[in-house]
């Protein structure tokens, strides 16, 4: 089926439940699979209409409730908690404090999970960094390559470099096509607050995130639709509007929701019911509804340097994040310490998540990780580095770690061969009226667009 580009469209059509057919994940049923309060409808009466009602006398009903009140625990249309009896896989997971390991499989026999992730633009800023990373050597015990995910911005990516990504079978999944965005003046525009993505519309997030897909898949030349995933700017929650997007839009999963430091650690969870883990961060906005959408929870990461005897420390979501790192030793001893709280309890995914430049800087943070990757592989026959994608579908259908070398969702794309797509891309000099006063270059594999794409435009095709 192909996914309509039209944005009037786009911003108002739900894309129908079946358009990832590779993946086992449908909305709810009709009757609904649990009875959940629908959300309150009525409008809030502007204060200039509430005075001219008053004018005339006429009598308002007041509404006592918002559907993002920030008291999640007055919202009286709060999603359930969770109920294992009713959500059943493949297509609900949850459990009371989120540690329980999906089918209900002994640790031991549970393959470890890494999700290693990486946020922005791809660009040659980075490509060389991630062509060392991912050199078609380092394999998991299936055979087949270690695969990543990237949150892509839109604003600097070099799309011929995205569909080479994509075509070497990592996951590209969207982060925005405003984050990074500098007006001519150096002024950061109101989508670089954050703020803004704490209290954006369901428009406003459709048009950033729908919109950062249809520009991904036309440029990166994406035609698989595995464009699923989401990533909100500075990790901020967008509350019920964010999720109520993701559902319309068809998206499978978020990951910005962070979880506090926790031993064991949290397993991916479905929307539908209770999230089993407290609004986590300064001022967070998290969803309150039950909502059709999976949640790769980011777990923190524990960065004591001897958690034995370290007195607590909070912990940190963003690998980059963790202040105290200052050596490759100490990164090397924090991998491996991070890797043990997950392996030696329930086996919950790894996710190492970064920003490209925090390791091209430090080259011997780079060094230690990537010496850290090939011990784990070389001395483990039973630790995956897979795709978000990749740990959802073994969430929907639980394989040991003897099976879980011929599951075949993992071996999609297992080691590919071949030339990139383009050698040399179309460099495509473009402005846009959205962004007055700027040139910017477009570099793609397909023709140059009319306009550089933008929020209104994300096909540059123009708007009217």
């Amino acid at each position: 089926m192909e996914r309509k580009t039209a944005q009037t469209d786009l911003m108002k059509t739900p894309v129908p439940s079946d358009h990832f057919p590779s993946i086992a994940f449908s909305l709810p049923p009709s009757p609904p699979l649990f009875k959940v309060k629908k959300p309150l409808q009525h409008p809030v009466p502007s204060k200039e209409d509430l005075q001219s009602y008053l004018d005339q006398g006429t009598c308002v009903l007041t509404i006592v409730f918002h559907k993002d009140l920030e008291d999640n625990d007055n919202d009286p249309n709060r999603a359930p908690p969770c109920d294992p009896a009713v959500c059943v896989l493949p297509d609900c997971f949850c459990s009371e404090d989120g540690t329980t390991i999906p089918g209900d499989l002994p640790a031991k026999d549970v393959p470890q999970m890494i999700t290693i992730t990486f946020d922005d633009a791809i660009n040659n800023n980075n490509i060389e960094l991630y062509k060392e990373m991912f050199n078609g050597k380092r394999k998991n015990p299936n055979g087949c390559d270690i695969k990543a995910t990237f949150f892509v911005s839109h604003k600097y990516s070099n799309y011929s470099a995205v569909q080479e990504t994509h075509r070497k079978g990592h996951e590209i999944a969207v982060h925005s096509i405003t984050k990074g965005h500098e007006t001519a003046s150096h002024l950061t525009t109101h989508n670089d607050d954050e703020q803004f993505w704490s209290n954006a519309t369901v428009d406003d997030w459709a048009k950033e995130m729908a919109g950062t897909r249809i520009i991904v898949e036309k440029f990166a030349n994406i035609s698989d639709n595995s464009v699923v995933g989401v990533r909100a700017p500075y990790l901020r929650v967008g509350g019920n509007n964010q999720f109520t997007m993701m559902e319309e839009q068809a998206f499978l999963y978020d990951s910005t929701i962070t979880a506090p430091l926790s031993n064991p650690p949290l397993w991916p969870y479905t929307m539908y019911f209770r999230m089993p883990h407290r609004c986590h961060g300064n001022l967070q906005h998290c969803p309150t509804r039950s909502h059709a959408v999976w949640e790769m929870v980011m777990n923190e990461l524990d960065r004591r340097e001897d958690p034995q005897f370290d007195e607590y420390l909070p912990g940190c979501a963003m690998v980059d994040s963790c202040s105290n790192i200052l050596s490759g030793d100490q990164f090397y001893n924090f991998l491996n310490h991070n890797f043990d709280r997950h392996y030696e309890k329930n086996r919950a995914p790894l996710g190492l998540y970064f920003h490209a430049a925090w390791l091209k800087n430090n080259p011997e943070y780079l060094d230690a990780f990537l010496y850290w990757i090939d011990e784990i592989l070389a001395n483990h026959n039973d630790v995956y580095f897979v795709t978000m994608t990749q740990v959802i579908q073994w969430i929907q259908n639980p394989r040991t770690v003897t099976e879980v070398k011929n599951f075949e969702p993992w071996r999609e794309k297992c080691s590919v061969e071949g030339k990139p797509s383009c050698w040399v891309p179309h460099s495509c000099k473009l402005t846009s009226k959205e962004i007055p006063g700027e040139t910017i270059n477009l570099q793609t594999c397909v023709r140059c667009p009319n306009n550089y794409p933008w929020l209104n435009d994300p096909t540059g095709d123009g708007f009217f």
